[in-house]
């Protein structure tokens, strides 16, 4: 078990779940044709923002060998974001490749 579901009730680790869902939905966006960072970070802000235990501290579009933050998705990124519950503070990251223009 993880060290930081030690201090999330039953309840808490189903909400904490959003954080990875905020990150999906902003790869689906990616998926979808959007190409700015700026609105890939709302689609994850406007998940985090739907579960009221949660706080942001970070979310962001990164090149996956710099974690630089990108304003333009690439080729390849990376999704990672932080967000607090009570005192525990929850990270994860997606890598996401992006699809090939179609002829």
């Amino acid at each position: 078990m993880s060290s930081r579901n030690v201090y999330l009730s039953p309840d808490d680790r189903i909400r904490a779940v959003t954080l990875y869902r905020s990150l999906q939905e902003g790869a689906e966006a990616i998926q979808k044709g959007v190409a700015d960072a700026k609105s890939v970070r709302a689609v994850m802000r406007q998940v985090i923002k739907a579960e009221p235990a949660l706080r942001i501290d970070y979310l962001a579009v990164c090149d996956p060998y710099t974690l630089e933050p990108l304003s333009t998705v690439n080729s390849r990124v990376v999704l990672l974001g932080a967000v607090r519950m009570g005192p525990v503070r929850l990270i994860d990251n997606l890598l996401v490749t992006v699809p090939r223009q179609r002829s």
